[in-house]
């Protein structure tokens, strides 16, 4: 059964045993509904009482359900396709909106027709004036394909003082409350399920990108994540999917004259990486990122049939955010912890 939207834009939330974040984040985000937009949860096959329990406290929400647990990227993948609407708004469970987080988005889309993708600031809901690691101000990605942001690069969160407070176009957007048009989103291929839970939204932002629309971070606009909800930071699964699916993302969408050289020495750089982990008697790190290789050789096939298929949308490739040098040597060569002091920016919107 499909939902058609009232209005222009469903806030999807997915859900899966997540009945303690709606009591927290819930209210504000229907208080807000009036801004234009409907709020949609789409349960993933919760073994709680998570959809009874928004249905009876929150009628005007409205719920779709996953008759099995399709992960966290499958999940989006199945709701998005039962719903109509102009825009979608992949906004996590974990995630607190504020007064007016909506407008400044859906203005941003409305008035901007090449602009497919945006977010608001991300701040921590823990170290509320910090921004939150996945997403922060807006992502970037560097010359080696590593990924980084606005606010925060590696482990380094930076305050929010003001210092990115303009609309900026970016390379990517956070997964984590991403506003999209939804004709691009289905026209480039949606969200990649074998990517499970991480990189995704970079995946598809990548894909944009080179279908040549822009992405923007709207720095008006704020929100608060709790963070490691899905996969806790800094545990294992969290560096397996960040090493494979890094490889993943360049394969997939990398100019092919690139890519000759640009693996290998991706692979060098992670062996570099392992190095330093096992200097610091990180075995278990180290074990996973062997793992992640194997997996990305494993199914290389698989990948190389992604990347196939992700190559149809490159039009003119969009490269805004592209970050001309490695954030690797800036961060741990040269010491530069904050964006701020890479001497560079991406355009204004």
């Amino acid at each position: 059964m499909r939902i058609k939207c009232t209005q222009d834009t469903a806030v999807v939330i997915l859900s899966y045993n997540g009945r303690k974040w709606h009591e927290l984040f819930l209210p504000t985000i229907v208080a807000e509904a009036g801004a234009g937009y409907d709020v949609i949860v789409a349960d993933n096959a919760s073994t709680d009482d998570t959809a009874a329990w928004v249905s009876a406290n929150f009628p005007t929400v409205k719920l779709l359900h996953i008759p099995v647990n399709k992960g966290f990227t499958g999940g989006y993948v199945a709701a998005l396709e039962q719903i109509d609407a102009k825009y979608y708004v992949l906004l996590s469970s974990d995630f607190e909106v504020t007064p007016g987080w909506f407008s400044p988005l859906h203005n941003a889309m409305e008035t901007q027709p090449n602009l497919a993708a945006c977010q608001p600031k991300i701040r921590y809901w823990k170290e509320r004036e910090k921004f939150e690691y996945a997403g922060a101000a807006g992502g970037f990605i560097d010359k080696w394909g590593y990924l980084f942001c606005r606010g925060r690069i590696f482990d380094t969160l930076e305050e929010d003082r003001g210092q990115y407070n303009t609309d900026s176009e970016i390379f990517w957007a956070g997964g984590g409350c991403l506003f999209v048009r939804a004709d691009v989103y289905h026209a480039v291929g949606g969200l990649d399920v074998d990517l499970y839970a991480h990189m995704e939204e970079v995946d598809l932002c990548w894909r944009i990108k080179n279908a040549g629309y822009r992405i923007a971070c709207i720095a008006n606009s704020t929100v608060f994540h709790v963070g490691g909800s899905v996969i806790s930071y800094g545990s294992p699964q969290k560096t397996f999917y960040n090493y494979r699916n890094n490889l993943v993302l360049l394969l997939k969408n990398e100019r092919g004259s690139r890519l000759l050289w640009l693996i290998p020495w991706r692979l060098v750089l992670d062996g570099l990486s392992a190095v330093r982990m096992m200097s610091q008697g990180k075995w278990q790190l180290v074990a996973t990122i062997l793992r992640a290789h194997f997996s990305f050789y494993r199914h290389f096939g698989t990948w190389w049939k992604h990347r196939k298929s992700a190559q149809k949308s490159l039009r003119q490739p969009n490269n805004a955010g592209r970050y001309s040098k490695s954030i690797v040597w800036d961060y741990f060569g040269k010491g530069k912890k904050k964006f701020s002091d890479l001497g560079w920016d991406a355009p204004q919107l």
